[in-house]
């Protein structure tokens, strides 16, 4: 699917999530306390999903290209390449 990064941001967030869970790519996940991080790739662009592990319930979604959301899903956290 193509789509740009502004216009995912544009839509509601209910297509939002139609669109990660049918057309993005799933990357990695993350686990923190009660919560479960989960990183999709959209065309150009990511999505992290979170979900609460408790209720089991998607508690937020985020849009990005780069930075720290994306830095903590590397394997080279910390690490001199």
């Amino acid at each position: 699917m193509k789509i740009t990064l502004y216009e995912f941001k544009g839509l509601p967030e209910q297509e939002q999530y139609n669109i990660t869970f049918n057309y993005g790519t799933f990357i990695d996940y993350l686990e923190q306390k009660n919560k479960k991080l989960v990183l999709y790739a959209v065309d150009l662009f990511f999505v992290q999903v979170v979900y609460n592990t408790t209720t089991n319930k998607i508690i937020n979604i985020t849009s990005f290209k780069t930075g720290k959301r994306l830095f903590k899903y590397s394997n080279f956290k910390g690490k001199t390449l």
